[in-house]
């Protein structure tokens, strides 16, 4: 797991105070990490143009030219003249190396983007915008320096954002580089040191991302066992069956040793494949409880009462959100929410929290789980999204590994499953909902076939390969 934090400009002024470091020594260390990995990744005979700003992010850039000019077809663009204190020095430095800056972008292998930095929360103007614009149609390498120009502190982007292959971004992780809109604009991120070790340039953070290295599989090492040594996972079983089943297959092939479908007794389910098992009633034996998947209004507000209030291990998922009986159910004690944004911005007016759009929430996603997490500091929350957020208590977590090829019906209910089954095998609803979203992502990447063509199935069906 690494850290991840709201801004570190206070990471920054802690070098200054304790380790006796200054603002040059930071920035000269930033462009030398930058140049470290134009060198490691490309040949020395590859051109390159430094767009740069007024203030420091340009400065970064500026320095950046000095130290490759000699290995390098390096030019200087300035979008704004340099105007801060340290992009003055740097321009200097340049100037007395005989570095000219172009009047004119050209073509080239490699752009580096140093017009502004996490300090941008307002709009480009016309001229900045239409540059932009320009260097996002072309083909060169597109590295971004910090954050991508046109990235807002909170992570929103303006209508002309560069659209970076990768984002060297300095000292620690930012939050805004992980909200959903972002990930277009940031390709890869890596973290560059300042001069210092990443260990003490961070601090203390709620904030992690996941790994997926950090993936915790449900390895069986107990071999004086049997099927209920690994848990009873039941599923209710609604009015679209088919996500339930999804989920029921996941959950079994996930390493649940039983799984059980739990149906109303006025319908019968004729499909059901032949490894799950049918019920009306919960069995006794039951360690979790998966429900919400395609649930409809097939059951009525007092028989899902009679399923779900109990001490059993819950996920809850899709329909039952804009059902009176979540509310009846936030008091669990042992209970995973994986809402979708809409589901989400239900519950937050369900539960009074706050009643706003889907778009603002998007605006605003890591504030709203951190208000309802405090507020039901009990629950697991996962809020799904091209980076998932997950949060319990006061302790929050970013999954970034998802890609577009889980935009497809049925991949939640396969990550309802997969939780469940950890749920049922006896692991923490917080330590479920992790390790249940690692394995999710990781099953899409781990997929060959071509990035429309993901099923539910497929995913299921590379569960035994993780």
């Amino acid at each position: 797991m690494q850290k991840i934090f709201e801004e570190v400009t206070s990471l920054d002024n802690r070098c200054y105070k304790n380790f006796f470091l200054n603002e040059d020594i930071l920035m000269e260390h930033a462009a030398q990490g930058m140049a470290f990995y134009i060198k490691h990744n490309f040949s020395n005979n590859a051109k390159i143009t430094i767009v740069t700003g007024s203030g420091n992010n340009g400065a970064d850039g500026i320095a950046l030219a000095r130290l490759l000019h000699e290995e390098y077809d390096v030019s200087l663009f300035f979008v704004k003249k340099p105007k801060s204190p340290m992009a003055l020095l740097q321009k200097k430095r340049v100037h007395a190396l005989h570095i000219t800056p172009i009047d004119k972008l050209q073509k080239c292998d490699i752009i580096v983007d140093a017009i502004v930095g996490t300090g941008f929360d307002g709009e480009f103007n016309n001229a900045i915008a239409i540059i932009l614009q320009k260097i996002n149609q072309t083909e060169a390498f597109k590295i971004a320096c910090d954050v991508p120009s046109g990235m807002k502190k909170s992570g929103e982007c303006d209508k002309a954002t560069f659209q970076a292959d990768v984002t060297l971004t300095m000292g620690a992780l930012k939050k805004s580089l992980f909200l959903d809109e972002a990930k277009d604009f940031t390709g890869k991120i890596e973290v560059l040191d300042l001069g210092i070790s990443r260990n003490i340039y961070e601090t203390q953070t709620n904030w992690q991302l996941l790994d997926l290295k950090d993936l915790q599989l449900p390895l069986r090492t107990q071999q004086n066992s049997h099927k209920g040594s690994f848990g009873h996972l039941t599923v209710l079983c609604g009015e679209k069956h088919g996500a339930c089943i999804i989920s029921a297959l996941a959950g079994l092939k996930f390493g649940a040793g039983l799984v059980t479908l739990i149906g109303h007794k006025n319908h019968q389910i004729l499909d059901i494949p032949h490894s799950l098992m049918y019920a009306h009633t919960l069995p006794d034996n039951t360690t979790a409880i998966a429900c919400g998947m395609g649930l409809g209004e097939v059951f009525n507000h007092n028989e899902l009462k009679n399923f779900l209030e109990n001490d059993l291990a819950l996920i809850i998922d899709a329909d039952i959100f804009s059902m009176e009986i979540i509310l009846e159910l936030l008091d669990h004690k042992d209970i995973v929410l994986t809402p979708h944004p809409k589901e989400f911005a239900s519950l937050l007016k369900i539960t009074k929290l706050a009643d706003i759009s889907v778009k603002e929430l998007q605006k605003k996603r890591f504030f709203y789980v951190e208000l309802f997490c405090k507020a039901y500091p009990n629950i697991t929350l996962l809020l799904k999204g091209a980076n998932v957020i997950i949060g319990s208590n006061n302790t929050f977590f970013i999954n970034p590994h998802g890609n577009s090829k889980l935009a497809k019906g049925g991949s939640g209910d396969v990550l309802s499953g997969l939780i469940g089954s950890l749920l049922a095998q006896g692991n923490s609803p917080l330590h479920a909902t992790i390790h249940g979203s690692l394995a999710h992502t990781k099953l899409a990447q781990n997929y060959t076939g071509a990035d429309f063509s993901l099923t539910p199935e497929d995913l299921i069906h590379g569960i035994g390969n993780l």
